[in-house]
């Protein structure tokens, strides 16, 4: 992990600075007042995942906010990941849900855009989109390492978060001076796109090794476990950068209906075993695509489970 001296806290962070393989998922809060869907998803990953995202209103849709769904995570006793888009918020939010998601027991922040909102539930709504992502990674790095924000005022007790970016190495176009301008923002881990072509993420990954970047930023490899060979289809056909080689496919396709949510399972945990022997990759990012038990079962069946504690630090 880049920053030895930095003042990142957080289990996330001292796992890192350890070299230990960490494992990160995700729960995505709903559309609903009742805290009971956040927090039965964080005690579902407990001793799946070293710290779970906590999802910004995915798909420009409307839902529990990401700072008040960190405070359940962390109340369950999980190390929630707080994802912030520039899409819905200006700089003024951006930093006070930067102040809050730390009070609330966030220790490490996802940085993102955004889905655009024509995508979503709100599509008349107005994109805010005040701070670019990079501007958003200096904006919690500037917090954590000066403590003030964007316009110079000083912050008592300010945030030390650990700054992350995601990247999707394999879609078309992807550049790796655009994961290089992140770094130099002040990002420290990434996490990227589902991985189903290793050999394509593994080639991805000689390049960014030979440019350092693996060794300025944690790279956490995105697995995800689609229930079915037609979920997984949906999946390459909405999002970009998610490549499926044929075998993939096939072997889902072969396990039969009734077979393939398990059969999805193994594939993942055959996907982590082979992403972890790749040099300087950091970790895996399991996304059960509301599945949670299933997180478990692929972090369990690739021999990563149960989570050992932390290193001691701040």
């Amino acid at each position: 992990m880049s920053g030895e001296g930095s003042a990142s806290s957080g289990r996330l962070a001292r796992l890192l600075r350890a070299g230990r393989f960490v494992v990160t998922s995700e729960v995505v809060p709903g559309r609903t007042a009742d805290p009971a869907g956040v927090t039965a998803q964080a005690l579902a990953l407990i001793g799946a995942a070293d710290a779970v995202n906590v999802t910004d209103h995915p798909g420009a849709s409307a839902r529990m906010s990401p700072v008040a769904g960190a405070g359940l995570v962390a109340a369950a006793g999980l190390e929630p990941i707080v994802q912030l888009t520039c899409r819905d918020r200006n700089r003024i939010a951006l930093t006070g849900d930067l102040l809050g998601a730390w009070a609330l027991g966030a220790r490490a922040v996802l940085c993102l855009s955004g889905d655009p909102v024509r995508v979503g539930d709100h599509p008349d709504a107005t994109a805010v989109d005040d701070l670019s992502v990079l501007e958003l990674v200096s904006l919690a790095r500037r917090l954590r390492d000066e403590g003030r924000t964007l316009s110079g005022a000083e912050v008592a007790s300010p945030p030390r978060f650990l700054v992350g970016v995601a990247e999707a190495p394999l879609a078309e176009g992807a550049d790796l001076q655009r994961l290089e301008a992140k770094a130099d923002a002040g990002a420290e881990f990434v996490q990227t796109q589902m991985v189903f072509d290793v050999e394509a993420f593994a080639a991805w990954a000689d390049r960014a090794r030979a440019r350092g970047l693996l060794g300025r930023l944690s790279v956490l490899a995105g697995v995800g476990v689609p229930a079915s060979a037609g979920a997984l289809r949906t999946l390459a056909e909405r999002l970009p950068g998610i490549v499926v080689p044929d075998a993939v496919l096939e072997r889902l396709e072969a396990a039969g209906p009734d077979e393939q949510a398990g059969e999805a399972v193994r594939i993942a945990a055959d996907l982590v075993r082979r992403l972890r022997r790749i040099e300087g990759i950091a970790g895996v990012h399991v996304m059960g695509l509301g599945r949670p038990e299933a997180v478990r079962r692929v972090v369990e069946a690739a021999g990563l489970a149960p989570r050992a504690a932390a290193p001691a630090g701040p």
